[in-house]
């Protein structure tokens, strides 16, 4: 399945729901990671300033990969 997000905020919705369907807490996700929980909590609220290097370590503990591709035109009414 694949997910869209464009912007941090939609993009920490869809981390959350995918955490979420893989029966994960916050809790659980982040001492996999050796991450406070409130680290996830941010992600997953959309905060601006997440580190590159956090984002990537929640999608590999999500078993997510990132890809990225031309914005269509109806999708660049987003958030950004």
């Amino acid at each position: 399945m694949e997910y869209l997000a464009y912007s941090p905020k939609t993009l920490g919705l869809q981390l959350k729901r995918v955490r979420k369907n893989k029966g994960l807490t916050q809790k659980q996700a982040g001492s996999a990671l050796l991450l406070e929980q409130s680290t996830v909590s941010s992600v997953e609220n959309g905060a601006p300033g997440t580190r590159l290097e956090t984002l990537f370590r929640l999608l590999a503990i999500l078993e997510l990969d990132m890809v990225l591709r031309p914005k269509k035109p109806v999708e660049s009414l987003g958030e950004w």
